[in-house]
């Protein structure tokens, strides 16, 4: 028998499955059409072989790293979510996804990674509690940084500049959005009947977290919360697809090392792995502190009034003493 396919992504919290976008669309597509992975829920991407989440670990393709070319090849191994959709019902879902990704992506990048309150109260302190330790000092502010740069890219320089401005535009198109997803979603069970496809994976991807998480500045979640039929969408698909997979990363309920889908923490080179972790974020550390001149080593004779300055290896010496 082949091996599962291994999926490595975020781990869960605020009640979902995993906090990340992008791995919570993926899991979601999985689900929908059955696949068979092993999926692992890790607190940091370097736990990843690819050093991004999610990415999937085949036999016939090494590691998959971008969501869209993961769904791509379960597509291939025949778990295909869209097979049933007609041509119109394929462009449909062509247009929803340019539609999400131009006008409610951006938002949520602001939301969660942007907006100061939301991010130092709420994203920066999941991350930090989660994220083991070195990796908890700099990895949120490296992924913060690199979200600020994503939205740049995808406003330009002159909206960047202009917070007042940029808010104002990305609110006003995301409850635009919204908006329109609700009317498009009507009393239906999914966006197209009774069987879920490839844009309710995306679209759940999205709207989740903007509904679950505890957010301080909630602007747009209280409009996501006025329109009732996204928000049973929500619930519905946690309730149908993850029913024991909700929660905190440390308390959720059975997980089982089995090829449905399941969750796989044990990892027999678990120690192994986290004092590599430690060893790495130390060396990242002491290289920060030498480029910032925090520390230094300095090379010559005694100082001034007979002291000699103290070096690095001599200044660990000292505290083994």
């Amino acid at each position: 028998m082949a091996a599962p396919m291994e999926l490595f992504c975020w781990a869960g919290g605020w009640g979902l499955p995993s906090v990340d976008p992008d791995c919570l669309a993926v899991l979601t597509y999985a689900r929908f059409t059955g696949a068979p992975l092993k999926v692992h829920r890790v607190t940091s991407p370097w736990r990843s072989p690819s050093g991004h989440l999610p990415a999937l670990r085949t036999q016939d393709e090494g590691t998959i790293s971008k969501p869209q070319q993961i769904i791509t090849h379960l597509r291939k191994q025949k778990y295909n979510a869209d097979y049933d959709l007609s041509a119109t019902q394929s462009a449909d879902t062509l247009a929803f996804v340019s539609l999400l990704e131009e006008k409610l992506l951006p938002v949520l990048i602001h939301t969660f990674w942007v907006d100061a309150k939301n991010y130092v109260e709420h994203t920066r302190k999941w991350y930090a509690e989660t994220i083991p330790f070195p990796l908890n000092f700099f990895l949120p502010n490296a992924m913060h940084k690199r979200h600020l740069e994503r939205l740049q890219l995808m406003w330009g320089d002159d909206y960047m500049e202009d917070e007042e401005r940029l808010e104002k535009e990305l609110y006003r198109e995301a409850r635009e959005c919204l908006t329109l997803l609700s009317q498009r979603l009507g009393s239906q069970k999914f966006f197209f009947g009774d069987s879920p496809a490839s844009l309710d994976a995306l679209v759940f991807s999205r709207l989740a977290p903007l509904l679950k998480a505890k957010l301080p500045n909630g602007k747009l979640q209280q409009h996501l919360k006025s329109l009732q039929n996204l928000c049973n969408y929500c619930t519905s698909i946690l309730s149908l697809y993850f029913p024991w997979d909700r929660g905190d990363p440390l308390t959720d309920a059975p997980r089982a090392a089995g090829t449905d889908g399941s969750e796989a923490e044990e990892d027999p080179h678990k120690w192994r792995k986290q004092l590599l972790s430690v060893l790495v974020g130390l060396v990242a550390m002491l290289g920060y502190a030498f480029l910032s001149g925090i520390v230094s080593i300095q090379r010559g004779s005694v100082g001034p009034a007979g002291r000699q300055p103290i070096t690095l290896e001599e200044e660990e010496e000292e505290e083994e003493e």
